[in-house]
C-alpha cells in the first residue's frame, strides 16, 4: 500500500513553522534558557516538599502510583497528592525541553553548542525520572535519594551553561582572566561540589527521610553538620577572593555580576543553614536550603563559564 502524498497545504504549514523558528538567538531563545533553569531549580523545591512532608512513598510504586492506578487515589490522602503532583511536574520539564530544542534546532549549524546542550538536557530528564522511580522502589534508600539530588544538580549545571551561552558569540573561546584567577575559580567549583555532596550526606543522616519507614545512612547528624560547614566556609573565602579580584583584573561585567550573585547566595545559604540547625530543622528552612544549593551550583557554573570569552580577535583575523 503506497504512502499518501503530503498535501500542499500541510507542506505550507510546515514551511511557515520553519520560518517562524529563530535562525539566531533572540528574545524567545533567551527566555527559554531562563525558563529551563528556573524549572530545573523549581522542581528541586517541590521534590524537597515531597520528602520533608513525609510523602516520599505517597505513591508507593513506580511508574504507576499504585499497582492498579497511574494517578493518586482518594484513599492515599495528601501524601499521594503531593507525591503525584511532583511526578506531574516532570511533564512540565519535558514540555519546556521540547520547546527549547525546537527554538534552537534551526540554528544547529551556527550554534552547535546550544543545539547539543538543549538535546542533552532533554534526554537527561527521562534519566532523572528513572532515578526518581528507583528511589521509590528502593524504599527511599538515603544514598539513592542523594543520587537523585545530585542528578538534579547536574541538570541545573547544564541549564546554567545554556543560559550563559545564549549571551555569548559562537566560535573558539580564550581565557580572558589571569591564570591565578582561573585556578581560584576551579578550586571554588571543587569546594562547591564537595559542599553539595556532604550536604546530601547530612540530609541522609537527619530526621527528614521522606517516610516513617525509610532508613537513614547511619552517620552522626551533629558531626556531619560540622563537616558540611568546612567546605562551605572554604567556598565563601575563595569567593571573596574572586569578587575582590574581579575589580582588580579586567573581567567582564557579567563575570562580576555572577560572582556577586555567587557570594550573595553563599551568605544566604550559610545564614539559613545556621538558622535551621539551631531551630530543629524546620521544613520551610530545610527546603529553602535545598533550593539555595541549586542556585549556588548555577551561579558557580556561570562564573566558571565566564573565565573564557569568544576569541573576537581570532574571528576578525579569519
Amino acid at each position: 500500500m503506497s504512502a499518501q502524498p503530503t498535501s500542499p497545504s500541510t507542506m505550507s504549514k510546515w514551511r511557515r513553522l520553519a520560518r517562524w523558528l529563530p535562525a539566531r538567538v533572540d528574545k524567545r531563545v533567551i527566555a527559554a534558557a531562563w525558563v529551563t533553569l528556573i524549572v530545573q531549580v523549581g522542581i528541586v523545591g517541590t521534590g524537597g516538599l515531597v520528602r520533608l512532608t513525609g510523602s516520599g512513598l505517597g505513591c508507593p510504586t513506580w511508574p504507576r502510583c499504585t499497582e492498579g492506578s497511574f494517578v493518586a487515589t482518594e484513599e492515599m490522602g495528601i501524601h499521594g497528592v503531593i507525591e503525584f503532583g511532583n511526578r506531574l511536574l516532570t511533564f512540565v520539564l519535558v514540555i519546556v525541553a521540547i520547546v527549547t530544542f525546537l527554538l534552537v534546532v534551526r540554528m544547529r549549524r551556527q550554534r552547535r553548542d546550544l543545539f547539543w546542550l538543549s538535546l542533552v538536557i532533554g534526554l537527561y530528564i527521562p534519566l532523572q525520572a528513572i532515578i526518581g522511580g528507583i528511589t521509590v522502589l528502593s524504599n527511599l534508600n538515603p544514598y539513592v535519594v542523594g543520587l537523585h539530588y545530585v542528578a538534579s544538580a547536574i541538570l541545573v549545571a547544564f541549564s546554567a551553561v545554556f543560559v550563559t551561552r545564549v549571551y555569548a558569540s559562537p566560535g573558539p573561546r580564550v581565557r580572558t582572566v589571569p591564570n591565578w584567577y582561573s585556578l581560584t575559580v576551579h578550586f571554588t567549583s571543587f569546594a562547591v561540589a564537595v559542599t553539595v555532596v556532604v550536604g546530601v550526606l547530612v540530609t541522609g543522616s537527619g530526621p527528614h527521610s521522606g517516610d516513617g519507614g525509610a532508613s537513614r545512612n547511619g552517620l552522626d547528624p551533629a558531626f556531619m553538620q560540622h563537616v558540611h560547614s568546612w567546605p562551605a566556609y572554604v567556598t565563601l573565602a575563595l569567593t571573596l577572593v574572586l569578587l575582590a579580584g574581579a575589580w582588580r583584573t579586567p573581567p567582564t561585567l557579567r563575570l562580576r555580576l555572577w560572582t556577586a550573585l555567587l557570594l550573595a547566595t553563599e551568605v544566604m545559604q550559610i545564614a539559613v543553614g545556621l538558622w535551621q540547625a539551631r531551630t530543629g530543622l524546620p521544613i520551610v528552612l530545610v527546603n529553602i536550603h535545598m533550593v539555595l544549593a541549586m542556585v549556588l551550583v548555577a551561579a558557580m557554573v556561570a562564573v566558571a563559564m565566564h573565565v573564557k570569552q569568544p576569541d573576537e580577535l581570532g574571528a576578525a583575523s579569519r
